[in-house]
């Protein structure tokens, strides 16, 4: 690498301190765009009439590899809730992942998925798009699913799978309780910090799932809206839009693969690009 920087074919890495100090700068120019509101005639329909489209979205990492990856985007009809669209692109990353800015490593590639789904068949855009992540239940309020509403203009929803250990909630030993009185699929309670600020819901998605998953707000949605769908779009413990992106790992991979290949393309990133040639750090 030294030798590639003499020769001036690679340009050397941003010490990890100056790229938290841009990204928390660029973060919080990005949540001055956030809408935490219910924006669609659909989302305060009664049934969610007017309603026909809800993707998911994630981001499938190689064993051994956490700069290549496949990023895909699926979308489901609703409420039936059958696949009518599915994309997977190999991409690699060029931002390092460092905690609470995953936004930064992840988002610009899924945005750009939807992007191209807009260019190609805009009539099979979903009107909604599920993340496996956080959104405002997020270290500063703003997660993956807030990221990725804001840059491709669509409401989002983060629906993770585990507790965020962010600061200001309650201890373990009280949210194992609270999880303890969830009796049935639909019952939830807010996980609010110690200000009484609400950023998300412990939902219990179905009957037969004893653990919650979390919900909290992405972009152009409500939290009441937000947690109403995820349970209706909930067969399993995991929302169908985001089982459905897991469902189709394997395959999603072997057709890129003869697509294209084999090979991947580089993620393009509007905002810092060419970091780091090491990753920073092999956490999620």
């Amino acid at each position: 690498n030294d030798l590639l920087q003499q020769l001036g074919l690679e340009k050397p890495a941003v010490p990890q301190e100056e790229v938290v100090k841009q990204w928390e700068s660029e973060q919080a120019q990005l949540k001055l765009q956030l809408v935490e509101g219910d924006t669609e005639e659909w989302q305060t329909a009664p049934g969610f009439a007017g309603l026909t489209r809800v993707g998911g979205v994630d981001l499938s990492f190689i064993k051994g590899d956490d700069r290549r990856a496949c990023a895909q985007l699926v979308v489901l009809s609703y409420p039936e809730l059958e696949v009518l669209y599915e994309d997977s692109q190999m991409i690699d990353l060029g931002a390092p992942y460092i905690a609470g800015f995953l936004g930064f490593r992840e988002a610009p590639c899924l945005a750009e998925a939807v992007h191209r789904l807009e260019q190609s068949d805009p009539s099979c855009l979903p009107q909604v798009i599920f993340v496996d992540g956080n959104g405002l239940f997020h270290y500063r309020e703003f997660g993956l699913a807030c990221h990725l509403g804001v840059l491709a203009g669509l409401p989002c929803i983060g629906v993770a799978k585990n507790l965020l250990q962010v600061d200001g909630m309650e201890d373990k030993q009280e949210h194992q309780h609270k999880i303890s009185l969830l009796q049935k699929g639909g019952d939830s309670f807010p996980l609010k910090t110690r200000s009484g600020r609400v950023l998300g819901q412990a939902l219990r998605s179905s009957d037969k799932s004893t653990k919650p998953i979390y919900v909290s707000v992405g972009h152009r949605i409500s939290l009441d809206t937000a947690l109403r769908l995820t349970h209706a779009c909930c067969k399993y413990r995991v929302p169908e839009p985001i089982r459905q992106v897991g469902a189709g790992k394997g395959r999603g991979y072997r057709s890129v693969s003869q697509r294209e290949g084999g090979l991947k393309r580089p993620c393009a990133f509007p905002l810092i690009v060419s970091i780091s040639r090491t990753p920073v750090s092999t956490m999620r």
